[in-house]
């Protein structure tokens, strides 16, 4: 009889280096677009990892950026596909009020993967939700580069 020993995947964890790459490029995209936001990055665990308002950002992009990135992670999707979802006939309408989470479900939330894997989520708050979106997915392929 033979054994095989399980097959161990090392990936790694997002850092704080890329975390500041996430928020740089993100921050980047926004001014050049005229758009003053908060960043917010988290880990797989869904701790802060790294944050950024710009000084001219209204106060709550920072909530609302963090809230996105944690419903990102939590959910593992962006949350602009979320959206529909959670309208009054969707099939997790009940789910922003169900759970004692701060869960937000408006675009601008992003999933981090490597190697197949979630190893957290960006979120961009202070603009439109499609601007915030368009953002965050810059990041994502700054971090991919």
């Amino acid at each position: 009889m033979s054994t095989t020993a399980p097959v161990t995947v090392t990936v790694t964890p997002l850092t704080t280096a890329d975390a500041e790459i996430l928020i740089d490029a993100a921050r980047r995209a926004a001014e050049a677009a005229g758009v003053a936001v908060s960043v917010t990055v988290l880990d797989a665990g869904g701790h802060l990892l790294a944050f950024r308002r710009d000084d001219r950002a209204v106060l709550i992009s920072g909530e609302t950026s963090t809230r996105k990135a944690y419903t990102a992670l939590q959910l593992d999707a962006p949350t602009a596909d979320l959206v529909e979802l959670v309208k009054p006939d969707g099939p997790f309408h009940s789910l922003p009020t169900a759970l004692d989470r701060p869960l937000l479900f408006i675009a601008g939330g992003i999933p981090v993967h490597r190697d197949g894997r979630l190893v957290g989520a960006v979120g961009v708050g202070g603009g439109a939700p499609e601007q915030d979106h368009a953002f965050a997915t810059t990041a994502l392929e700054e971090l991919a580069r």
